[in-house]
């Protein structure tokens, strides 16, 4: 199911890149290095505006300049993401309070289909699973043979953090990931995707996200407690009061409030990535 949400927020206005562009594995790649020894790998899994969204690389460059972890943004989407025209077009479609807007909706709605379509099409996850899949194998087989990997995923993301949760090994016989991050995903399998996680996982929820109810988030910490009673797999799901669907990366910059937790998610990510790589030794 295609919820609007996923495709409405604000881009930032102006982002300053850190990082460099590579080829990866196979795949063009947003790539991060911290200031000092590299204490782990961190791969974004991105929303549906991919890896040239502007509010994705930022994101990247304060998880290196946060965590001293080496960042990784690949194009897992494969040149298909969600153009950022789609966002003015998805906030005026959500808007309820202008009745100029309300006679131009029908030409938003086909516009924003016209543009969606593509990313949906291409980025099932039946077809994107295995190229992240692939990439993070490699990346265990090479680049982090001896350094722990961790893989924050935000909304299209958040289902293949789920996924690389599940204790996959690559070739040398070690997990693809160490811990997983998530804020704020979309099209889980609840229960079914949360059962089999057998890494760290934490979880970002904004209170006020369509996508995904405090009922449903609320059955994901029960089975993730669960899994932590029995097998000691730690987990945490945090509550952001008010906050909507993609808030962690594509919050409203005239909102102080929705941007405060939009910095707390982020810090929730880096303090959980520092805590769990600190138990990992290769």
């Amino acid at each position: 199911m295609v919820c609007p949400d996923c495709f409405a927020g604000y881009e930032k206005p102006e982002v300053d890149p850190k990082g460099y562009v590579t080829t990866l594995h196979g795949l063009q790649t947003y790539v991060v290095e911290p200031e000092g020894e590299v204490k782990g790998i961190i791969v974004m899994v991105p929303d549906a505006f991919g890896w040239v969204f502007a509010n994705n690389r930022a994101l990247c460059d304060n998880y290196a300049k946060k965590s001293q972890c080496r960042v990784y943004l690949p194009d897992f989407m494969q040149d298909t993401p969600v153009s950022v025209t789609i966002l003015p077009l998805l906030n005026n479609i959500l808007r309820k309070n202008s009745w100029w807007n309300t006679l131009w909706k029908p030409l938003y709605v086909a516009q924003a289909i016209y543009g969606m379509a593509p990313f949906i099409y291409y980025n099932r996850f039946g077809s994107s699973w295995p190229i992240v899949k692939s990439f993070f194998t490699s990346l265990r087989t090479h680049e982090a043979a001896s350094l722990p990997i961790g893989a924050a995923g935000f909304c299209w993301g958040g289902k293949h953090i789920f996924n690389l949760a599940h204790g996959h090994l690559a070739p040398n016989s070690k997990p693809l990931v160490d811990a997983v991050y998530t804020a704020h995903p979309s099209n889980l399998a609840i229960p079914a995707e949360i059962e089999k996680v057998v890494k760290p996982v934490s979880l970002a929820m904004g209170t006020q996200d369509f996508a995904l109810s405090v009922e449903k988030t609320k059955e994901i910490e029960k089975v993730l407690k669960g899994i932590e009673e029995r097998e000691g797999v730690e987990s945490e799901v945090v509550f952001y009061e008010g906050a909507g669907h993609g808030f962690a990366v594509r919050a409203d910059p005239g909102n102080k409030e929705v941007g405060r937790m939009a910095v707390a998610a982020e810090d929730q990510a880096v303090e959980w990535f520092r805590k769990c790589f600190a138990k990992v030794a290769y």
